[in-house]
């Protein structure tokens, strides 16, 4: 198994980045954002239709956050010509970055699914060490679509049929390299301190694709101002 970075908490600074934006020219770094506190989601690629909900959803919080003076990033597991001509027909105000290689996933401790080997004696710990037995038994359905809840693969289907999404040959490479990949939300203060952090499914995969609403990063902010 990988060892892999633990999420980052409250009180420790942000790590350095810089991207490429797909809705705007050029990269956005931590070094563009300095002075100002930004609230920055990390996500699978296009592939997930939980992940482009989300994205819509930081969309509609996106003017109550700059009334606060707090900027919205997604970064996307995404090239940035995919998610160029993916979002060139859905605008979004959300600064949308690109890391195709999840690096800065990486670097804010964003977990991704590593599971154990069948027949291993080792002691399963989500999402680090997973039993494959323990995906397959769960059930989702995070935005009540569903009649039933789902298995997280069926349940992507489902709505990326729904949707109309066809996964490109770019989207299936990054399904195919980083399929297990988690989501993270931090909120970041002006001096590049994380404020308050939420990784999905912590406490296992019945909570997939269970992401922050709109009334908790809205507390969260409140809480950045005291």
């Amino acid at each position: 198994m990988g060892n892999q970075r633990r999420p980052l908490q409250p009180g420790e600074a942000a790590p350095s980045f810089a991207l490429p934006a797909a809705n705007r020219e050029g990269m956005v770094s931590l070094g563009n954002l300095h002075g100002r506190p930004f609230l920055i989601g990390f996500f699978r690629g296009l592939h997930c239709p939980f992940c482009r909900r989300q994205v819509e959803q930081l969309a509609g919080v996106q003017t109550a956050l700059r009334a606060d003076g707090i900027e919205t990033l997604a970064v996307i597991n995404t090239p940035v010509e995919r998610a160029r001509l993916y979002y060139r027909h859905r605008p979004t105000p959300v600064t949308l970055l690109c890391d195709p290689d999840c690096s800065t996933h990486r670097a804010f401790g964003v977990p991704y699914g590593e599971f154990l080997p069948q027949g291993s004696n080792d002691q399963p710990e989500w999402p680090y060490r997973s039993a494959m037995a323990q995906f397959d038994a769960a059930r989702i359905n995070p935005t009540g679509e569903f009649p039933q809840p789902l298995h997280p693969m069926e349940a992507n289907v489902v709505l990326n049929a729904r949707d109309g999404f066809e996964l490109d040959e770019a989207d299936k490479a990054i399904l195919a390299n980083h399929g297990t990949q988690l989501v993270g939300h931090f909120l970041v203060d002006a001096a590049g301190v994380i404020g308050w952090a939420k990784i999905e499914a912590r406490d296992g995969p019945d909570s997939l694709c269970v992401f922050p609403t709109a009334t908790e990063i809205l507390a969260a902010v409140g809480g950045l101002r005291r």
